[in-house]
C-alpha cells in the first residue's frame, strides 16, 4: 500500500501535459473565461500608451510651482483644457498650465500634476497653493506598467476577470487556449439505480455520476457520463473499452476493492494497462486503482497518455480521492503551471478535537473560515463515515492528519486543503 505522497508522485509522473500546438484552440476573448493560456501573450503597445494624468487637476512645470504655499500661491495662465481622449494642442511653457483630467494625455512641456484640491481657478488663471512633493507627481509615464514586446501573460495561467481585462486592453480579440480534456465517468455496481428510478430493497441512487461530473466541470474538463454498469465482467469490459476509445481520462467508481464482484483491476490488466496503484494509505479512499496506457488508437491526441482512475464506490471516498489525486493530474494535463496543480493548503486552528488513523493519512471535511487574518476549521457535524454524503454538503476544506499526529485537540493547528465551491468564508463579515 502506497503513501499519499508516493501515489501522487506516481500519478503526476505519468501525466504528459497537452501540447501547445496540437492540443490548443483559438477562442474569442468572451469565451476565454476560466480557460488556460496555451501560448504566452505579448503586445505591441506600451502601458500606459502615453504619459497621462493620474488625477484631475493641472499639468504644470514643476520648476514653476516648487515654491508654492498657501500663504504665497503661484499664479499660472491656463492655456487649454485637455479632456480624456483628446490630444493636447499647446505646449506648457514657463508660467503656463493646462487643465487636465484623470487619464488625459500630458501636454508637451509639463512634467507634473497639481491636484485640483490644491488649486483655485480664476478665469484664465489658476492659483497653486501647495506644491507637489516631487517632480512627476501624479504622472503615469508611458511604458511604466508594461513595455511593448515583453511577455504580458505567460502560458499556463487561467483566465479570470483580471486577465481578461488585460487581454482586452491589449486588443487580443482571440486567444490560444488548451482544449478541455474529455473525461469518461462510469459507476459500477448491481445495487445502483439512476436518479429517475424507484428504489428497490438494497438499492441506492448513483450520486457519484453527478458529483464527479460536477467536479470535472468545475476543474475545466468535459465530463462524459456513461451511466451505471452492472457487476458483469463482459459488460464492464465493453464499457471500459468504449471509454478509453473516446476519452483522455477515465473515472470509474466502485469495483476496485477485494470483493468477489470487484472486476475492474483484472479487466484493466486484460486490456493491457499498467496498473500503477491498487491501494493508498488514505482515509477515506484506501481502495484506489490507477492505471496507465501509452499510445492507443482511440487517443484524442496521438502523444497523449491515458490514465484510468478506479475510485472507491463510497460517495465521500470518491470525491476525496478526486480532489486529492485526480484534480492535480487533470490540471497538469490541461497545461497549468506546476504551482497551480494542487489545491491550496493553509494552516488553521481547529474548533474541535480531530483524530488521525493509526496507519493512514486522514482527511476530515468541514468548513474553513478566515477571521481577523487567521484561518479556523470547523469539522462537519455528525459521523465522518465514507458513506455519509449528507454532512459533506457545505464543506470547503479537508483537514489533513498524518498518522504520527494522533489526536489534535481543539485550539491546535492543522493543515487544511481548500476545496471549492463553496468559497472560503470571511467570518469577520458574518459576525
Amino acid at each position: 500500500m502506497l503513501s499519499v505522497s508516493q501515489a501522487e508522485m506516481l500519478i503526476l509522473e505519468r501525466v504528459q501535459p497537452f501540447d501547445p500546438t496540437h492540443d490548443s484552440e483559438w477562442v474569442s476573448l468572451m469565451e476565454g473565461r476560466d480557460r488556460v493560456l496555451a501560448q504566452p501573450i505579448t503586445s505591441p503597445l506600451d502601458f500606459p500608451h502615453w504619459d497621462n494624468s493620474a488625477m484631475d487637476g493641472y499639468a504644470v512645470r514643476y520648476a514653476d510651482v516648487a515654491q508654492a504655499t498657501p500663504e504665497s500661491p503661484i499664479t499660472l495662465t491656463v492655456v487649454e483644457t485637455i479632456p480624456a481622449g483628446a490630444a493636447p494642442q499647446h505646449t506648457v511653457t514657463a508660467g503656463a498650465a493646462a487643465r487636465i483630467f484623470t487619464g488625459s494625455v500630458m501636454p508637451p512641456g509639463a512634467d507634473t500634476i497639481v491636484m485640483q484640491e490644491n488649486t483655485q481657478r480664476q478665469g484664465d488663471r489658476v492659483l497653486i497653493f501647495t506644491a507637489p512633493a516631487a517632480p512627476c507627481a501624479f504622472v503615469r509615464k508611458r511604458g511604466s506598467f508594461y513595455q511593448a514586446g515583453a511577455v504580458l501573460l505567460e502560458a499556463g495561467i487561467q483566465l479570470h476577470a483580471a486577465e481578461i481585462a488585460v487581454l482586452a486592453a491589449a486588443q487580443c480579440a482571440q486567444v490560444a487556449v488548451f482544449r478541455r480534456p474529455r473525461v469518461a465517468i462510469l459507476s459500477t455496481g448491481d445495487e445502483l439505480v439512476g436518479i429517475e428510478q424507484r428504489l428497490g430493497p438494497g438499492q441506492i441512487v448513483d450520486s457519484n455520476q453527478y458529483a464527479l461530473a460536477a467536479a470535472l466541470a468545475a476543474t475545466g474538463a468535459v465530463p462524459l457520463p456513461l451511466g451505471v454498469v452492472p457487476d458483469q465482467p463482459n459488460v464492464l469490459k465493453r464499457q471500459i473499452e468504449q471509454a478509453i476509445a473516446t476519452a483522455d481520462v477515465v473515472l470509474s467508481s466502485g469495483g476496485v476493492s477485494v470483493g468477489e464482484y470487484d472486476y475492474v483491476n483484472e479487466i484493466l490488466a486484460a486490456l493491457g494497462a499498467e496498473i500503477l496503484i491498487r491501494a493508498v494509505a488514505i482515509k477515506p479512499g484506501k481502495p484506489l486503482t490507477v492505471a496507465h496506457w501509452g499510445l492507443h488508437p482511440g487517443a484524442v491526441q496521438a502523444a497523449a497518455a491515458l490514465l484510468y482512475f478506479g475510485l472507491p464506490g463510497n460517495p465521500v471516498s470518491a470525491l476525496v480521492t478526486f480532489w486529492r489525486f485526480v484534480q492535480p493530474a487533470l490540471r497538469k494535463l490541461m497545461g497549468f503551471k506546476e504551482s497551480q496543480w494542487r489545491s491550496p493548503v493553509v494552516t488553521a486552528t481547529t474548533a474541535s478535537t480531530l483524530r488521525a488513523d493509526d496507519c493512514r493519512e486522514t482527511y476530515i471535511w468541514g468548513q474553513l473560515h478566515l477571521s481577523q487574518g487567521e484561518y479556523r476549521f470547523i469539522p462537519a457535524g455528525g459521523g465522518h463515515s465514507s458513506g455519509n454524503l449528507i454532512n459533506l454538503a457545505g464543506s470547503n476544506g479537508l483537514a489533513i492528519l498524518l498518522p504520527s499526529r494522533g489526536t489534535i485537540d481543539a485550539g491546535q493547528s492543522v493543515s487544511v486543503m481548500q476545496i471549492s465551491p463553496p468559497f472560503l468564508q470571511n467570518m469577520d463579515a458574518i459576525v
